[in-house]
């Protein structure tokens, strides 16, 4: 069961920044292959995002896998919205949707 702050803060979160990525560690030290995926596609972009460490609040951890009905971490949301996790942003990456898509979004730094 997530508690009611946690999820507070999850949605504060994925309000108040324009891309936010849950993952496991950190971009310096990512604790999980597939969160090491997503910050090496995101870096590459160039894409300033915030990173969220689940494995600091076991509350963020399970809350946002109930934020997003989606099951497994990392999570990446753009604008608001929830895009997908490691195989969804590593497929978009691979047949070019993905830098469009940020591009659309206007969280590129070339865009």
């Amino acid at each position: 069961m997530t508690d009611a702050p946690a999820l507070d803060r999850i949605k504060d979160l994925v309000e108040g920044n324009d891309v936010v990525l849950f993952m496991k560690g950190n971009p310096a030290r990512p604790q999980c292959g597939f969160s090491s995926v997503v910050v090496q596609i995101l870096d590459h972009l160039g894409v300033d995002y915030q990173d969220v460490n689940v494995l600091a609040d076991p509350g963020i951890r399970e809350g946002v896998k109930a934020f997003s009905n989606w099951p497994t971490i990392p999570q990446l949301y753009v604008k608001g919205e929830f895009v997908g996790g490691c195989d969804i942003i590593r497929e978009m990456f691979e047949t070019g949707e993905l830098k469009p898509y940020l591009a659309e979004k206007g969280v590129l730094a070339d865009a």
